[in-house]
């Protein structure tokens, strides 16, 4: 266990109230992320064509910056 995840968890240690509502934050982030990877994991051929499509629209003068759409 890391030093920062020990630090993490004695000061959960002391907060009684909220104990199980962060364990549940925390359980369903570990679920979501696994999520996540068996997703790539399985389309792994999917997303180099997808960056693909993306920077050629870039190129292309369809994509505009992050800061511009929100």
């Amino acid at each position: 266990m890391t030093k920062l995840l020990e630090e993490a968890l004695e000061k959960v240690s002391s907060l009684m109230e909220e104990q199980d509502r962060i364990a549940s934050e925390i359980l369903a982030e570990i679920e979501d992320e696994a999520a996540w990877a068996k997703r790539f994991a399985t389309r792994r051929d999917k997303l180099p064509r997808l960056a693909d499509e993306a920077l050629a629209e870039h190129r292309q003068g369809k994509s505009r910056p992050l800061d511009d759409l929100l």
